[in-house]
């Protein structure tokens, strides 16, 4: 008796489909299961043959052999529970092999039978769509999550009865004994645009000169460091700029729930992120955590920043050696975990904001207030090297706090962050306008060659760029992400041309770095 089984899994992030073959056979009594897989892989078959029994299920005293199919791929951290109980059930006959044609089965078993939840659900349900199943049967918690990929059947069960019963159920009385879970996708996106957040750009009282350059990073998405003493509100500033990014497009909606539903982050909402991911980490993190891998390959947490921010507070904290990690994401946009059981590939297109003290004591260059010595700083500000320091789009300094923006009067004259995100809006329209058709969403997207394009330059602009870039003694990057900038500027203030003044704002973000980090001995 021989029955197969259609479920899937996902290598690093990538979705593949896999067939459970089952074989139950005469012979000495035996279990054993096949197909080029881990140790915690083969426990399913304990798990199995116990949540079978606690169902009602009595397995024969037959030779039972299941073969996960591609053999050529290894099943690490793969969940077969669900499939490999019902593909028994149905070689013994309990379950008719005709009711799982056009059917993924996923999910993972405990010991009574009960059907629980599983990671990467979202992308192996979206990969059964592509392949023409028509029907996926999913733990119940992960139902909503799976149930945003249109055009397929989403069916939660709780128990391995309930899967058994919904399988042996008459075709057309199967959707009355347990009702196709679905999601209203563009109701999610309606709340989503309306852009609802417990913070507000209203609550910070003055730094209106870090305020415009964060606006600037929010419209074009470009990475942006903070500089300032402590009590600056450079902190309070960061976590606010997720209120003014533009949303999600479906698009990237779906790209960043596939990242979390590997990871098994979901939330409680079980859909689709809707919001762009804010991820905030301690300078203690572990190299893994912050870039991904593991022995089970996982996405770090500049992954699950993707299409969102990546703060990282007190930066210089960092060990050189995490931030020079951060090098290659920010160029490439994507992460390579390479293990020797394979290379992973995790999206990482975040927008680094970095906020940081100018010294140890945070009051560095007010001499009457620092007492740091130039070694002690060039080694605290060393931590942040020059070629992490040259794919940062903005430098911006946060001056100190002043009493006379601390009254009630300039609290009520602050700019809200709804307002702030309509320009943001604007000029994320020109961009989608003059994107159309292409791969770029941002301005910070644009490559050498994108630029020569988009960003066109008249003879007095050009003169004043060449000027700045012999003066500066500028990098090719660094001269690509002035005209990046600048791009995004004019597009805030709604000109279709590039003109000096936007030049001339875009090289001040570049001038704050220089400051500090070739300060010489005094």
């Amino acid at each position: 008796m021989f029955s197969s089984i259609t479920s899937g899994a996902v290598g690093g992030i990538l979705p593949y489909l896999m067939q459970v073959e089952v074989d139950v056979a005469d012979g000495l009594p035996g279990f054993n299961m096949v197909g080029f897989m881990s140790g915690e892989v083969r426990e399913a078959g304990d798990r199995v043959k116990v949540a079978l029994k606690n169902a009602g299920t009595k397995i024969p005293a037959a030779r039972i052999t299941i073969n996960l199919s591609p053999a050529d791929i290894r099943k690490t951290g793969v969940v077969v529970d669900l499939p490999v109980a019902v593909g028994i059930m149905a070689a013994m006959g309990e379950i008719e092999e005709a009711s799982l044609a056009d059917t993924i089965v996923l999910g993972e078993l405990g010991l009574d039978g009960e059907v629980k939840e599983i990671k990467g659900a979202l992308p192996i349900v979206a990969k059964a769509k592509e392949m023409g199943y028509r029907t996926a049967i999913l733990p119940l918690g992960n139902a909503r999550e799976g149930a945003v990929v249109e055009e397929i059947k989403v069916i939660g069960v709780s128990s391995l009865q309930e899967a058994a019963g919904y399988l042996n159920a008459d075709p057309k009385e199967r959707d009355l004994l347990i009702k196709p879970t679905k999601v209203d996708v563009k109701a999610l996106f309606a709340q989503a645009h309306k852009g609802r957040y417990d913070l507000d750009f209203a609550d910070i009282n003055g730094q209106a000169a870090v305020k415009r350059a964060v606006e600037i990073a929010a419209a074009g998405f470009h990475h942006i460091m903070i500089i300032g003493p402590p009590g600056a509100g450079k902190s309070m500033i960061a976590k606010r700029i997720p209120t003014i990014l533009p949303p999600l497009t479906p698009e990237e909606s779906l790209e960043v729930s596939t990242i979390y539903s590997v990871a098994g982050m979901m939330g409680d909402d079980k859909t689709l992120i809707t919001q762009r991911p804010f991820m905030s980490t301690h300078h203690l993190v572990t190299e893994t955590a912050l870039v991904g891998g593991g022995s089970v390959p996982r996405p770090g947490i500049i992954s699950l920043a993707h299409r969102g921010v990546l703060f990282l507070d007190e930066m210089p904290e960092f060990s050189r050696a995490k931030l020079d990690m951060l090098r290659q994401p920010l160029e490439d946009r994507n992460v390579h975990i390479v293990r020797n059981r394979g290379t992973y590939t995790y999206p990482a297109d975040f927008q680094l904001v970095g906020a940081l003290n100018p010294c140890p004591c945070g009051f560095y260059p007010d001499r009457n207030k620092c007492r740091c010595t130039p070694n002690e700083i060039r080694r605290y500000l060393g931590h942040i090297s020059g070629p992490v320091l040259d794919r940062v789009d903005i430098c911006v300094e946060a001056k100190r706090v002043d009493i006379a923006d601390l009254s009630n009067k300039c609290r009520t004259a602050n700019e809200s962050s709804s307002s702030i995100r309509e320009r943001v809006m604007r000029a994320r329209a020109l961009q989608e306008e003059r994107f159309k058709g292409t791969k770029l969403k941002f301005n910070s997207e644009m490559s050498p060659k994108d630029i020569e394009k988009y960003c066109r330059l008249g003879p007095k602009e050009e003169s004043y760029l060449e000027q700045v870039f012999c003066t500066m003694e500028l990098s090719a990057r660094a001269y690509h992400k002035i005209l990046r900038v600048a791009r995004t500027i004019a597009d805030i203030d709604g000109s279709k041309e590039i003109g000096q003044i936007h030049l001339m704002e875009a090289v001040g973000y570049r001038i704050t770095d220089g400051k500090y980090w070739q300060q010489t001995e005094e």
